[in-house]
C-alpha cells in the first residue's frame, strides 16, 4: 500500500509539473506575441502612408486576438480549452479601444453563451471575429453614422454545432464585392479559416451585413 501511495504521489507531482510547464508556455507565447505587436506599432510610427499604417494595425489586431487566447489558457484551470464567451468580451473591448474614433457612435452588442473551445478551434474563430468586427468598425459606419454591431454565440447541443453570428446595421458590403470570391485580404482570411475548421459560412446583405458561421463543437 505504501509503495502504491508513493507511486500515486509521484505521478501526481509529475502531472502538476507538466501543468505548470504548459501554463508557462502559454504565458511566454502571449508575451512574445505582445512583443511582436509592439514592434509593429513602433515600425508603423515611421510610416507616412495611411493605407500602410492601416495594414500594420490590422496585423497588430490579428496578433492580439491570438495573444488573448494564450492569456485565457494561462488563466484557465483547464489547459485544453477556454470559455469562448469570456474571450469574446476581451476581444470586443480591445477592438472598440483600437477603433474608438470610428466607433464613437457605434454600440457593440454581445450575446454569447458559455462555450468551451480547444485552442485549434478558438484561434481560427477568434481571428474570424477579429476580421469581421474590425471590417464593420472601419467601413460600416462612415461619417460618424449611428449604428450597432452584434456578436452572438449559441451552442446547438443536439446538432453538436456552435453558431457564431456577426452582424451590423451599417452601409453593408458594396455590391461590387462578390463574396466569397473577393480579393480583400480580410475576407480571404475569413474564408481560409472557415475551411480550416470545416465550418460553413453564410452572408446576408439585408439591412446591413450578417455573417453566420457554424462549426463543430466537439472536442478531440
Amino acid at each position: 500500500i505504501t509503495d502504491r501511495k508513493l507511486a500515486t504521489d509521484r505521478i501526481q507531482a509529475q502531472l502538476n509539473e507538466k501543468e505548470l510547464l504548459l501554463k508557462e508556455i502559454h504565458h511566454r507565447v502571449k508575451n512574445n506575441l505582445q512583443i511582436i505587436s509592439s514592434l509593429l506599432n513602433l515600425q508603423s510610427g515611421s510610416v507616412s502612408d495611411a493605407l500602410t499604417r492601416g495594414q500594420f494595425q490590422d496585423s497588430q489586431n490579428r496578433i492580439r486576438s491570438m495573444a488573448l487566447i494564450h492569456e485565457r489558457l494561462y488563466r484557465s484551470n483547464d489547459l485544453a480549452s477556454i470559455d469562448f464567451s469570456v474571450y469574446l468580451h476581451d476581444l470586443a473591448g480591445s477592438l472598440i479601444q483600437t477603433y474608438r474614433r470610428e466607433a464613437q457612435n457605434v454600440t457593440l452588442k454581445l450575446d454569447a453563451e458559455p462555450v468551451l473551445l480547444d485552442i485549434d478551434t478558438a484561434i481560427p474563430i477568434g481571428l474570424i471575429v477579429n476580421e469581421l468586427v474590425s471590417n464593420s468598425l472601419k467601413h460600416g459606419f462612415p461619417n460618424a453614422r449611428l449604428g450597432q454591431i452584434g456578436v452572438a454565440l449559441k451552442h446547438e447541443e443536439e446538432a453538436g454545432v456552435c453558431c457564431l453570428t456577426i452582424w451590423d446595421d451599417g452601409v453593408g458590403i458594396p455590391e461590387g464585392i462578390e463574396y466569397p470570391h473577393t480579393h480583400t485580404l480580410g475576407l480571404q482570411l475569413v474564408n481560409s479559416l472557415t475551411r480550416q475548421i470545416k465550418a460553413s459560412i453564410e452572408l446576408c446583405r439585408d439591412a446591413g451585413t450578417r455573417f453566420e458561421i457554424r462549426f463543430s463543437s466537439s472536442r478531440p
